[in-house]
């Protein structure tokens, strides 16, 4: 038996762990990387160095692969469309994909299939924010450049349009949306095959601290059933109606007044999803593999009443070793995943998951792990 090639575009963690969930599926998988030092390239055997947004490097890539994925959403819009026309099987493909890159074409198309998002428009500078503001009642209003932006980068809360002129000077589009009066923040991950086959993982909450998720708890505390069902139902939605192959995030605004409104899409592996390593019956990333292969999905129920993931940031200590083997000796239960990067101050090297039955210690077992790894405990 031939077993398929698939093809990561990106080398970053998220291919890293999409190599490790292909190995017992026998698959053979393949990754264009920046550089020979990424996460994913100290791992993967086949590994491609060139550039995500030449084309010619793209097809030569592809040449040698059954279906490409990828473990970002840069790669240029019609470079994808150039490769779809000739032949390449991409999963998400590029109509699909637009829809995570492009944040201004995202909420228009969610409008249009009627799922709750916050109110929004483009903006074409300082003084349009001013009128942008006044007809969603007043500042603050959230900005966001419609392509780039990951992490908190390409994001701002302005106050005034005083604050409002920063994100004009990419020379890019910018989208205005009111700032929503939010409760906490959730996320949906579902996993669709090409022939309609879905999955739904249990609704996480996501902890964000500086505009990077810090830890997810899955299921969300206090979560009631019918939102749970209802956010798991639209992003289910969404992925069917913009055609999504493969893993979707949807990042979730749960409202003050009971409502849940979409934020940010992701069309790949996601950090609100690390905690399927350990506690769920198959992984985001295993599933992600599936889909794209168009085999049977696994089972995404959780294994354990409560899962929790920390982020591991770097800290002012370069070196973690020391700090990972206390750990491991320290809570023998713990799953530490590292990703193989230098440790620069603020920088995701790597995320712990921890899982129980009661909340509280899975919380603090994970907390715990994840501050000493930084160095901001010692004990």
């Amino acid at each position: 038996m031939t077993f398929p090639v698939v093809g990561m575009v990106g080398g970053g963690q998220l291919a890293r762990m999409t190599h490790e969930a292909g190995i017992p599926l026998g698959i053979r998988f393949k990754i264009l990387s920046d550089t020979p030092q990424d996460s994913a390239a100290q791992v993967v055997a086949d590994v491609t160095v060139g550039d995500y947004r030449d084309l010619a490097t793209l097809r030569a890539f592809a040449a040698g692969c059954d279906v490409i994925t990828f473990d970002h959403e840069h790669v240029p819009t019609e470079h994808l469309r150039a490769l779809e026309a000739e032949g390449v099987v991409l999963r998400p493909g590029a109509d699909a994909l637009v829809h995570a890159q492009d944040k201004g074409v995202m909420r228009t198309r969610l409008a249009a299939i009627g799922v709750p998002c916050p109110r929004n428009r483009i903006v074409t500078d300082a003084a349009d924010v001013t009128r942008f503001a006044d007809e969603t009642g007043g500042f603050p209003v959230v900005l966001k450049t419609v392509r780039g932006g990951y992490d908190g980068k390409g994001v701002w809360i302005v106050r005034s349009e005083a604050d409002a002129g920063q994100p004009f000077r990419a020379g890019v589009p910018v989208l205005a949306e009111e700032k929503v009066d939010f409760v906490r923040e959730l996320a949906a991950n579902v996993v669709r095959s090409p022939h309609g086959q879905a999955v739904a993982y249990p609704v996480v909450e996501s902890v964000q601290v500086n505009g990077v998720c810090d830890t997810v708890i899955a299921p969300a505390p206090g979560l009631s059933e019918e939102m749970s069902a209802r956010a798991q139902g639209l992003a289910l939605t969404i992925a069917r109606e913009l055609g999504v192959i493969g893993h979707l995030a949807v990042e979730l605004f749960e409202t003050t007044d009971g409502r849940v409104l979409v934020n940010e899409l992701a069309m790949r592996p996601h950090n609100s999803g690390h905690w399927t390593m350990d506690g769920a019956g198959t992984s985001q990333f295993a599933n992600h593999l599936r889909a794209v292969l168009d085999l049977p999905l696994g089972d995404p129920r959780p294994r354990a009443p409560w899962t929790v993931m920390a982020n591991v940031l770097g800290g002012d200590y370069p070196d973690m070793y020391p700090a990972y083997l206390h750990c491991m000796a320290r809570d023998p239960g713990l799953k530490i995943h590292m990703y193989g990067k230098d440790v620069k101050p603020g920088r995701k090297v790597g995320h712990v998951n921890t899982y129980g039955d009661d909340l509280a210690e899975v919380r603090e077992r994970a907390r715990h792990a994840a501050d000493y790894l930084r160095g901001t405990i010692d004990e």
